[in-house]
């Protein structure tokens, strides 16, 4: 009886079969999407292609809905899951092939039982590259492509290997709280291929630098604990990866994609279905959807990241000033910013650029104005707290000087709030952003934005319903994961949730 209360337990508060439950339920949606896509409802016809793909995506989400039933025998069984069970996870990273990043994201996570913070970064760098090498691979269906694209490729290739040469040593060598010295060499390789866009390589670069130069043991603890929780979050892992995919996506599609598919009239090639050589179809002139979905990835990311990081800082300094100093600065500069505040975002910034002109310049500036109120709130409470710490006193007492303590002491004490606020936010950002060129004041028309390329889809709701739907999946993709990985980092970074 006391086996098997304790095998319950073991299955209760198992990490891995919540994300086997939750892989194979998205495998299967996915599935069903794809045999959904696999029939025209014009023509009636089915496309042998899209429905070859919908049984692989079919045979994976039995395969892993098996897995899962295995994995729940075996903790209920023994309270853990059996050395067998793992290594039939070599069998489901066959899904790679297919595409299934999800199914290959949790194949790699069953067949390693000591999963480290280190494992988890190799493991979503190389899904990452891989998953950029095959969405701009869909070019050598084109009729032509940029001139840097082989080459291009190549290079990624050749980084991919790396990435699981990288990932081989990370099993084998690296521990909990340290690595061998020679890794430091690897680290710095890793942190410098990050330059396209791969920030899991980053990340991993500089764990490995941190655990084989021998880092202080507590902020080791701290990393290890801070993106332990952040990975046990699945939805919160994949929200990251799609973002760094598509952060990735927009940097190496300088070189893998030709910009003038997205931008130039071909008036050959009118409103053509999703095809091999033009996966969303094309527009009512003739432009690739997918490509201009890529490169406006970029617009929405730049606009994004731009309009949280600016009113992050402004707001942040304004808050920290309020909330430290006297009351009648505090009284000064929130009365100022509750005018701010009194005004509505997307007005203000419609006025802002109905004024001075649609551009993404102004986008960024509109958008970032009616933000500044929001963080300075957000910075000023956690100052006002962080403030009364005995720290703070200590240092008052050494004599350090009210700036020094202000932003040596308090504010780094009190980023981590913002730094969620931050990621929360940059979804509203691109729906703004969206919102205001599907209105024509946002982006210039003829650059491919989501809410450019969305506005010229609506006209074609009823024929050709593909034109908006899918970016206004990417819109709502590119939200979800900038909100799933805010509430994984809110739950990683609040000490109240511990």
């Amino acid at each position: 009886m006391k086996d098997s209360l304790t095998n319950r337990h073991a299955l209760a508060t198992s990490i891995e079969y919540p994300q086997a439950n939750f892989t194979w339920i998205l495998s299967l949606v996915l599935a069903g999407i794809i045999l959904w896509n696999s029939f025209s409802t014009s023509t009636g016809e089915l496309n042998p292609f899209v429905f070859a793909l919908f049984c692989a995506y079919m045979l994976t989400s039995l395969f892993q809905l098996f897995l899962t039933w295995k994995m729940k025998k075996d903790l209920l069984d023994t309270g853990e899951i059996r050395t067998t069970t793992r290594r039939l996870g070599y069998i489901q990273l066959a899904s790679l092939l297919t595409g299934n990043v999800f199914a290959a994201a949790f194949a790699f996570n069953l067949i390693n039982k000591r999963k480290t913070p280190e494992y988890t970064f190799a493991v979503y760098m190389l899904l990452t590259q891989l998953a950029i090498i095959a969405i701009s691979s869909v070019n050598f269906f084109k009729p032509y492509v940029s001139d840097t694209f082989l080459p291009a490729m190549v290079i990624l290739l050749f980084i991919a290997l790396f990435y699981l040469f990288v990932l081989i040593l990370t099993v084998r060598y690296v521990r909990e709280y340290e690595a061998p010295g020679w890794m430091s060499i690897l680290a710095i390789i890793l942190m410098a291929t990050a330059v396209t866009g791969n920030l899991f390589a980053l990340l991993l670069g500089w764990s490995l630098l941190m655990k084989s130069k021998r880092f202080d043991t507590s902020r080791l603890l701290k990393w290890n604990v801070m993106w332990e929780k952040i990975t046990r979050n699945s939805t919160a892992t994949l929200g990251m990866f799609f973002i760094l995919l598509m952060l990735g996506i927009s940097i190496t599609s300088h070189f893998t994609f030709d910009y003038a598919l997205a931008v130039e009239n071909n008036y050959s090639t009118i409103l053509q279905s999703p095809s091999l050589a033009y996966p969303f179809g094309t527009d009512n002139f003739g432009r690739d959807v997918f490509s201009r979905i890529v490169f406006g990835a970029r617009i929405s990311l730049l606009v994004g990241f731009a309009s949280t990081l600016l009113p992050g800082i402004i707001g942040g300094f304004l808050g920290a000033i309020a909330g430290y100093y006297s009351n009648r600065m505090d009284n000064w500069i929130m009365r100022l910013l509750d005018i701010l505040y009194s005004i509505p975002g997307i007005l203000l910034a419609i006025a802002i650029i109905a004024a001075f002109g649609a551009n993404t310049v102004n986008l960024i500036i509109a958008l970032s104005v009616g933000a500044i109120p929001t963080y300075a709130r957000t910075m000023r409470a956690n100052v006002l707290m962080v403030s009364n710490y005995d720290f703070v006193d200590s240092a008052k007492a050494l004599g350090a000087s009210d700036f020094s303590i202000l932003f040596k002491q308090v504010v780094p004490n009190s980023l981590a709030p913002m730094i969620v606020k931050s990621t929360l936010t940059i979804g509203g950002a691109v729906i703004a952003t969206s919102s205001l060129s599907y209105l024509g004041l946002g982006v210039e028309p003829h650059i491919p934005e989501w809410g450019n390329i969305l506005k010229v889809g609506s006209t074609y709701l009823e024929t050709n319903s593909y034109l908006a739907i899918f970016p206004g999946l990417a819109i709502v993709l590119l939200v979800l994961s900038f909100n799933f990985l805010g509430d994984g980092l809110r739950d990683a970074l609040d000490p109240k949730l511990d």
